[in-house]
């Protein structure tokens, strides 16, 4: 009788402490949409639809995804700097000379990115590329991007 008692306070306890609205709409940001629906030459124009969740995000991942312009996050503990490929080693490492530096400091060891492995970017000699460089240890350094070059420049 006890034990009956005390769960139903603990059931009890569990249901006022808990703020969850099952119906209640999520609060976020809206996309709109508008969908036509083309039968028989009627054209038939549903009102525009909020759209939420798993929906919205897809919607938010398409327009970021049509973009043209190349945009990159800043990261706050690298240094990033542009260089020249003077020699192709062994398990993809590079090494590259930086752009604007004297001749008497020595290239960088620098080794591909994951992103360039993975769309099998090809690295030849005499390329520009980005490099990310560790304030740890200035000596070697990650290859994010190849300067595309077109013919004739």
């Amino acid at each position: 009788m006890m034990r009956s008692i005390f769960l139903f306070f603990v059931a009890l306890f569990c249901i006022q402490t808990n703020t969850v609205d099952a119906f209640a709409t999520p609060r976020s940001t809206s996309v709109t949409s508008t969908r036509t629906i083309h039968s028989n030459s009627a054209y038939y124009h549903s009102s525009s639809t909020t759209l939420y969740g798993k929906k919205e995000a897809r919607a938010q991942g398409n327009d970021r995804k049509n973009r043209t312009v190349r945009e990159k996050k800043v990261k706050d503990d690298v240094i990033e700097v542009e260089g020249v490929v003077i020699e192709s080693l062994p398990n993809a490492m590079f090494r590259c000379t930086i752009d604007g530096a004297p001749e008497t400091q020595e290239p960088v060891l620098a080794t591909i990115s994951g992103k360039i492995r993975k769309n099998y970017v090809k690295i030849l000699v005499g390329d520009k590329v980005t490099i990310e460089l560790s304030p740890y240890d200035l000596t070697r350094g990650r290859i994010t991007f190849r300067t595309r070059v077109f013919m004739g420049q």
